[in-house]
């Protein structure tokens, strides 16, 4: 390591000689620059960045001593640089890995109209100066200038931090200034003096009357005072990380993961792990699931906020053509398959251009299609119902993700519904993965629903589920009082469906059905709440147990004795279905594990 000198006196061929030097000056053919720099640096073996825009240079490079001479050189002919500075350093190996030169709009970010360094800055304090008045102890304020995880590393003693992450957030930081600071007189300071010449300026336009800025900045003190009044170690923007008071690089390291400066007490962290976290920002893994769940969920209000189906778009509802239709017309075959319409219908729909082919190309009445195409039918300018839209992610992991659905919301696409649906919501969340929900839930049953993030984990999930190898518990509030705290139903349900897909009990040719029931409560409005547990997965099984036992589900018009309702998706408002899929246990498809959710209970459950 070797310390930083103003000149290239007694230096040996093999040392790297480290520059960083800025100009603000007006340039012009900028592309013909870079493109000029490019070629001289290669050739020249030099690795850097150099900034060029309209307003100046702004440059760190490193090289060997006469290459970086001739860089300054060329650099001190162009019209407005000829009195370029640089601050040199030497280290014994190459502090970049590249050589990057580009054109930027400005050559620090501040992004403030009306502020011209080139025309004027604030004055400048000499480094010795600004030691003489720290060393009589006269009333002033240092400001750092710099983001925050550059003044972790050090900074003057009681200076005050400008608290930013970034230099365009500096105007908003000198907002929250005190009033009273601006009759004060106020030395600010960065690392080179560079940010320090559009700070200036903007703070004495925001009506601070008495502002300085450290010539040189940070380094150019450390080079006349060394380290009086200043503790730690100064950031720099290349492999070295830091270098401290006497010029030498420190050992400093920087933190791939969120980029702070670490101290070597920091180093020896056990949170500490190059190139994954440090004791900033490491955290455990509870805090690192807490963080993406937090994350997902605000991704999936925004993503249901407004309704997407709310916006009025063209919506394509597919066809697959069965071989019982292979060689049918359009007309034919979409008079067949959607029958619940009568055929003038599908041909009112045909002559408006409505059926498509895969490609969205129209059809026409007397196409003959053949059996595996696909059809599509469009809506023009569809806008869906409302729905529930605050679907709450509770767990996720390598295979799984398990959501709390909230009522009503359908979760695949059908009837009315093609957007405002949780499949829809997951496909935007979580794009490019699609996620397969490994089960159903009515549209208004609320709580668990289990998604797989692939189909080889989907696959294990769905055979679980088909054979009875989860277990599954609902809340459900009745109307009644049951005789009994404990008790089943096995009725067998049936095949068919009914009006608007409901179903019903058939003791001669149902499928077998069972359902456990636990009273947990009787309630003085005549309505009970109970833990159920559907031992089969028979469609509205829980639903039409309930109803054949004569304790039908509170908010359940479709299964209320006598009456056969065909709207199954109640409007946002609602009187809800209260039932709600309260607990899952089952094996992880990956770890092989017995794992169990829990849903927060509603609140007519509690």
């Amino acid at each position: 390591m070797f310390p930083v000198t103003s000149d290239l006196t007694s230096l040996s061929a093999k040392q790297i000689v480290n520059i960083a030097a800025y100009r603000f000056a007006p340039l012009q053919e900028l592309q013909a620059l870079r493109t000029e720099l490019l070629a001289f640096c290669g050739a020249k073996h030099l690795r850097g960045t150099i900034l060029l825009s309209t307003e100046g240079i702004n440059l760190f490079v490193a090289g060997e001593a006469d290459d970086i001479e001739f860089l300054m050189a060329r650099l001190r002919a162009i019209p407005g640089l000829e009195s370029l500075a640089a601050k040199y350093s030497y280290t014994a190996t190459q502090p970049f890995r590249r050589m990057l030169v580009r054109i930027k709009r400005e050559i620090i970010a501040f992004g403030v109209p009306g502020i011209d360094p080139a025309k004027r800055t604030s004055p400048k304090l000499a480094p010795a100066q600004l030691k003489a008045w720290l060393d009589e102890g006269r009333k002033i304020t240092l400001l750092d200038t710099r983001n925050d995880y550059e003044v972790k590393l050090g900074t003057f003693n009681n200076a005050l931090p400008a608290g930013v992450d970034h230099f365009r957030d500096f105007p908003a930081a000198v907002a929250k200034l005190p009033e009273a600071l601006k009759d004060e007189t106020i030395v600010m300071f960065c690392t080179g003096g560079i940010r320090c010449e559009k700070a200036g300026p903007y703070m004495e336009s925001q009506g601070f009357r008495n502002v300085f800025q450290l010539d040189g900045g940070i380094l150019k003190y450390f080079e006349d005072c060394g380290s009086a009044h200043y503790h730690g170690d100064c950031f720099v923007f290349d492999q070295r990380v830091g270098v401290d008071p006497s010029l030498h690089v420190s050992d400093a390291a920087q933190c791939f993961a969120c980029l702070s400066p670490l101290t070597a007490d920091e180093q020896r962290d056990t949170r500490y792990v190059q190139g994954k976290s440090c004791p900033w920002c490491y955290r455990t893994d509870a805090e690192q699931a807490a963080e993406l769940l937090q994350s997902r969920n605000l991704a999936m209000r925004a993503a249901m906020n407004p309704l997407p189906g709310s916006v009025p778009s063209d919506v394509f509802r597919p066809l697959r053509v069965p071989q019982e239709c292979d060689g049918l017309t359009v007309l034919e075959t979409f008079s067949r398959l959607l029958a619940h319409m009568p055929p003038e219908h599908w041909g009112e729909q045909c002559h408006a251009g409505h059926l498509l082919d895969s490609q969205q190309r129209v059809h026409g009445a007397t196409d003959i299609v053949r059996a595996g195409d696909r059809l599509l039918h469009r809506h023009p300018q569809m806008i869906e119902p409302d729905v529930a839209c605050d679907i709450t992610v509770l767990y996720e992991d390598e295979a799984l993700v398990v959501l709390n659905k909230p009522a009503p919301l359908p979760m695949h696409a059908g009837g009315r519904y093609t957007r405002n649906t949780l499949q829809h919501a997951l496909e935007i969340v979580y794009r490019p993965q699609k996620l397969r929900p490994a089960h159903r839930l009515d549209a208004n049953t609320t709580g668990l629903v289990i998604a797989a993030r692939s189909n080889h984990f989907a696959g294990r999930l769905q055979k679980a589920f088909a054979e009875g190898q989860v277990s599954k518990t609902y809340l459900v509030r009745v109307h009644g009082h049951p005789a009994q705290d404990e008790f089943a139903c096995d009725a067998p349900i049936g095949r068919e469906s009914r009006a608007a897909g409901t179903r019903e009990v058939d003791a001669q040719n149902g499928d077998a059905a069972t359902t456990l029931f636990k009273v947990l409560e009787r309630s003085a409005d005549g309505t009970s709440l109970i833990e159920t547990r559907p031992l089969t997965g028979r469609t509205n099984q829980i639903r039409i147990h309930c109803a054949h036992l004569g304790f039908a589900v509170v908010g359940d018009e479709a299964y209320r004795e006598g009456e056969d309702v065909p709207r199954l998706t109640k409007d946002v408002g609602e009187a809800p279905l209260c039932l709600h899929a309260w607990k899952i246990s089952f094996t992880h498809p990956a770890s092989g594990e017995l794992v169990t959710f829990t849903a927060p209970a509603p609140n007519w459950a509690t």
